[in-house]
Formats: C-alpha cells, structure tokens, sequence
C-alpha cells in the first residue's frame, strides 16, 4: 500500500485507475475524467484504487499488477526522489528511454532518425551524488530530497551508489553533522583514489579556529574538502583518468555520472570521430573526451569553467612528460556568449559537444553555417539535443544515428550520442 503524491488542499476523490503509460518523470499515467493523472510506483498495465487530486493520484492498494512491473529492491525507492523507475521491468525500462529520444525528434520534425536500443549501465555504479542536510531540533537529516518535495529521506542503503561510495554514507553523515550551518547540500564524488567532498550552500561560513579542527577530524581520509567550491583542505589531491590520463579535477567539477557509463561514451565518441584529424571539443570540462581524441587527432578543446580548462591542460602537458601522445589544447570560453563562428569551425575535421542541460543553440547555429563534415553530440536531454538537432538539420546535415546510454540508472534521464553528418 502506498500513499502519496496528491497535492495538499486539493479536494481528492477515490477511483479506480488503470494505467496506460509512463510521463516523463517516470510517473504511471492514467486518463480520469477526461484528464491525465500522475502516480508513482505504477507501470504500463496497473490497475488500482487510488485517491485523485488535481493531476496527481495517490495509490491505496492494488486491483491488478502489470506483467511490466517489478518489485523494487530498494525500501526508500516510493518516497526517495533519486529514483523513478525501479518498479518497470528491464523491457518496458529500455523502451522509456529510447521513446524519450524518438519523441523528442519527431517533435521537432525529425521522424526517421535511427534510435539504437539502450545501452544499460548496472546499478550501483554512480559516483556522484548530491546529499541534502537539515539541522533540526532532533537531529541533523541528511539523505536524498523527496520526490515532490524539499522533505528529506534519510538514506542508509541505496542501490544506484557505488560500493564504495555507498559504504562510506554513515562517514558523511558525520562529516555533514560537523559543519555548523542549518541548511546545505554535501556533492560528493568517488574519484579514483577516494572521496572528495564539497559543500554548497548560500549561508555557509568558512571554518576557523577550532570549528576547522572538528570539521577535519571528521573529514577523515576524505581527500579533498571544498565549500562552494573553494578548498578549504586536502590529504592529496583527488585524481580521475580519462583513458588512462590522470587529471586532478577541480571542486565541483562536471564529471560524468558512473566511470562504466563514461567508457561507453568514450568509445562512442571515438568511434564516430575514429578518422578525424583535427578536433573541436565543445564545451569540454576536465577532457572526458578531448584526451582519450588526442591520442590520435588534435583537439582543440573549450569551456567556460576556467578550473576545469587548467586541469585539462595539466593533465595533457604531464601525459607529454611522460611520453604519450596526447595533442589536446584547452581554451577558456564561453560558449553561450561566444560561441566558434563558421569560420572558426571549418579548420576542424569533426566537432564534438557536450553542452549542459539547456544545450547549444548559438553553437548548434553556427555548427549549421559552418563546413564541418561531422559533428558528434552528447546530451543529457533529450529535447534540448532535439531542438539542437533540427538546427543542425536545417544547415544540411543528416542525423545517422542515435545511441542512448542508460547511465541514470532508474531515473528519467537518459544520456545519448547522436552522430551528424553533412549530406
């Protein structure tokens, strides 16, 4: 039996529902007079007795159980916002994503684009995850949001963590209780050689004195301890490698979600770009892809993270110490404000870019009056890699193909590659 969901103060009714469908957030739809209605933890096929309020239907107690469904494995999955999707068996999973991508295009007039099935990354592989810590009168809460909601979920077992991230919670919890502050976010993530820690939040005050000494005592081994970014201690610094380039990223860096989903998209972007000799990576972080390009083109790589362009530089001008062929170059810019210009792009025998949820439109623009015969694009959104791709298309180029790589594992989200190329 599962309560929640329906909006508070909102007259609600009882009715039976059956569910045909899955929104976008990951939510069972249902049609109830004459409208959609929204529940959590119901699949394509469902029936149940539920109480209905405005969009959103809050489950009592189960009529039938779809043959798409399964029964999560996690106890916190109906109240946890981490996750949407545990309770869809692994075929109608795969098929959500893929439809996210191909409703997407179809919206945008883009009808035949070719969508491969998803690549499926395994749970428990996330090395990135953002914590929420409350001071309250009974306690400190520290966990993940709810779904719907800025309650917290304290979290003592999660099943999309890494191991070792997911052994180290109660660790973090201590370390969260020792920053004096009421309200604050905890991003964590697992680089190669431990946990580095970064709080974020507008009301947190920079320790000193004895306040530092206690924060460091709980930190641990944490390699690296950061507050909105800015480091406030380190044991060594943190370290992540991009086809076996080491980089020390800054704090808070972008780095994707799990290492085994950030291989697959290596290798796609790779493979796409595999006869290419001189490369523009867009929007390119740390050099996730512009690295593992360099060992045999030369990229030319840009973003706007300052922090992050520098670590690209080090780690590519230590991999030349050392002896390896890594031609990667990192720029500071602004890809919104000033993004390459046709004429700028023409030099370049493929592009690749990996903009932020929002997309590229001003360069997605200029990708289109540019001659770049092959253009390879990473997003984290389907409909803003839609609106990206029909700009692309307008300009002459064809869509190829599409590959989705399922790294949010049980979320909504899905990554992709799509592959353009000049007709």
């Amino acid at each position: 039996m599962a309560r929640r969901g329906t909006r508070q103060g909102t007259p609600s009714v009882r009715a039976t529902l059956r569910f045909t469908a899955l929104g976008a957030a990951g939510d069972g739809v249902a049609e109830f007079e004459g409208r959609r209605v929204f529940a959590v933890n119901a699949a394509p096929g469902d029936v149940a007795l539920a109480e209905v309020a405005g969009d959103r239907a809050e489950i009592i107690d189960w009529i039938e159980k779809s043959r798409l469904r399964r029964e999560p494995e996690c106890p916190h999955t109906i109240r946890c916002g981490g996750c949407a999707l545990q309770h869809v068996a692994t075929g109608a999973y795969a098929a959500f994503k893929k439809e996210r991508i191909v409703s997407a295009l179809v919206r945008v007039g883009i009808n035949s684009a070719p969508v491969r099935e998803p690549i499926l990354i395994a749970p428990a592989t996330r090395r990135r995850a953002t914590f929420a810590v409350r001071r309250r009168k009974d306690g400190v809460a520290f966990g993940f949001n709810a779904r719907r909601s800025a309650e917290i979920v304290a979290i003592d077992d999660c099943r999309i963590l890494a191991p070792e991230l997911h052994r180290r919670l109660p660790a973090l919890r201590r370390l969260a209780e020792a920053v004096p502050a009421q309200k604050f976010d905890v991003h964590v993530t697992l680089c190669d050689n431990g946990l580095d820690v970064d709080f974020v939040g507008p009301a947190l005050v920079e320790p000193k004195g004895a306040g530092l000494a206690r924060l460091i005592v709980a930190a641990g081994d944490v390699l690296r301890v950061s507050m909105n970014g800015d480091p406030l201690f380190a044991v060594e610094p943190p370290r992540v490698s991009f086809d076996g380039v080491s980089v020390t990223p800054p704090p808070g860096a972008f780095l994707q979600a799990s290492k085994e989903g950030e291989a697959v998209l290596i290798e796609l972007v790779r493979g796409a770009a595999s006869k290419a000799k001189r490369i523009a990576d867009l929007f390119c972080g740390c050099g996730a892809f512009s690295l593992p390009l360099a060992a045999a083109a030369q990229v030319d790589a840009f973003d706007a993270d300052r922090a992050a362009v520098a670590a690209l530089n080090a780690a590519a001008k230590e991999a030349q110490r050392q002896g390896a062929a890594r031609k990667a170059r990192g720029e500071c810019r602004d890809l919104f404000e000033t993004p390459l210009r046709a004429g700028e792009l023409d030099r370049y025998d493929a592009v690749v870019f990996d903009p932020p949820r929002a997309g590229a439109g001003a360069q997605a623009g200029e990708l289109a009056r540019s001659k770049v015969a092959l253009v390879v694009a990473v997003s984290c959104n389907p409909d803003t890699f839609a609106r990206d791709a029909a700009i692309l298309s307008h300009g002459g180029y064809t869509l190829h193909e599409v590959m989705p790589v399922d790294q949010f594992v049980y979320t909504a989200h899905v990554e992709l590659v799509g592959v353009f190329r000049r007709s």
